[in-house]
């Protein structure tokens, strides 16, 4: 049964959240790309299984993520993270446009090499 036109747009809105918070909190370390997903799994999880499912997935995605940009400062000691943390900006930045469109879609979308932290 494909999801309800509500629940597209509330999937949506918990990867596009991501994308939001951490634009606006960037200079706190980004620590908002958690906040939208995270807010949105714990209002409509329990009413919305697509949303669910989607808003864990943006929540792991950026979990993931902030580990890698956390290895990436590590390494910028050895001058190598400062070329990794651009490029990982822009996976971050294209995979989560790539899942608001396939969620608005209706699809139940993976990101690759996700660490799926919260199951």
């Amino acid at each position: 049964m494909a999801p309800s036109h509500e629940e597209r747009q509330w999937a949506l809105f918990a990867h596009l959240a991501a994308l939001l918070g951490g634009l606006v909190t960037g200079s706190f370390l980004g620590l908002g790309c958690f906040l939208g997903p995270l807010i949105i799994w714990l209002v409509k999880k329990d009413t919305m299984p697509f949303v669910n499912d989607q808003a864990k997935e943006a929540l792991n995605f950026n979990i993931t993520v902030a580990i890698g940009a956390l290895v990436c400062g590590v390494l910028m000691f050895v001058l190598i993270g400062f070329v990794l943390l651009p490029l990982l900006g822009i996976y971050w930045l294209v995979f989560i446009i790539i899942a608001s469109i396939k969620a608005n879609e209706g699809e139940r979308y993976r990101y690759p090499f996700t660490l799926r932290l919260i199951p």
